[in-house]
């Protein structure tokens, strides 16, 4: 099973590195980072053993669950990537150093709460439903830019960029159009140089469209059954798409 581990990070890689070149890009400009939801943490360390660093959990509880390999692994990177219910806060800020998943004005409220009890700052990523599926999470293109102003107040989070998830079962002209949205999202928030705000990541792709996802500019792509092998349950099952917001 580490062979194939390896393998599989090996062909991600590679796939990574001539997506760069089609669009011309360095490899160096995009990180892969695996999404660990479901994985056993004996895969886990299949891929730190392989030199792997930065690793996104979509669960609170799981996070949780895997900090003592965290603790073991001292160089490993953990990011939040799933839909974060508020009251999950005080769990999530524990172990990751960016959160791909602000959506809303009342998280960066609860999370600046947070914050400011433990008197700590957190990266985040606003993330946007850039294929307007009503059974998804994630501010709307329209009302990105207000987002970002108004998260941009909590001194507490540092906005780093934006992430979003491809329609999923799309094509791949269906899924380069959510990159694409995403990537003019950024320039435009770029263009109204709100203080405090950055926006150098580009959080997009999975296992399924992550070499379009490179092509459209992704800093960080998001992948998991590529390098861990399929789950029992799709991917809609992971990403909470039907599950209603706490607040």
């Amino acid at each position: 099973m580490s062979s194939l581990v390896q393998e599989n990070l090996q062909t991600v890689r590679e796939q990574m590195k001539l997506a760069c070149q089609v669009s011309g890009r360095q490899i160096e400009d995009v990180k892969m980072l695996l999404a660990t939801k479901t994985v056993p943490i004996e895969k886990l360390e299949m891929a730190m053993q392989a030199g792997e660093t930065l690793f996104g959990e979509n669960k609170a509880q799981e996070l949780r669950g895997k900090f003592p390999l965290m603790q073991q692994y001292e160089q490993v990177e953990w990011h939040f990537i799933g839909h974060l219910q508020t009251n999950k806060v005080k769990d999530v800020v524990k172990y990751v150093t960016l959160i791909h998943s602000v959506d809303r004005l009342k998280l960066g409220q609860a999370l600046h709460n947070q914050l400011l009890k433990e008197n700590k700052t957190m990266d985040i990523l606003v993330q946007i439903n850039t294929s307007y599926e009503t059974s998804k999470f994630g501010a709307s293109p329209e009302s990105a830019i207000e987002l970002v102003e108004q998260l941009s107040r909590y001194v507490t989070l540092n906005i780093k960029g934006l992430m979003t998830i491809g329609k999923l079962g799309a094509t791949n002209d269906e899924t380069r159009h959510c990159f694409q949205l995403l990537k003019s999202i950024q320039a435009q928030v770029k263009e109204k140089d709100i203080p405090r705000v950055e926006m150098d990541v580009l959080s997009m792709g999975m296992s399924g469209d992550f070499k379009v996802a490179i092509e459209e500019g992704a800093t960080i792509i998001r992948v998991g059954t590529s390098v861990f092998g399929q789950r029992y349950l799709p991917d809609e099952y992971y990403w909470n798409e039907n599950v209603k917001h706490d607040d």
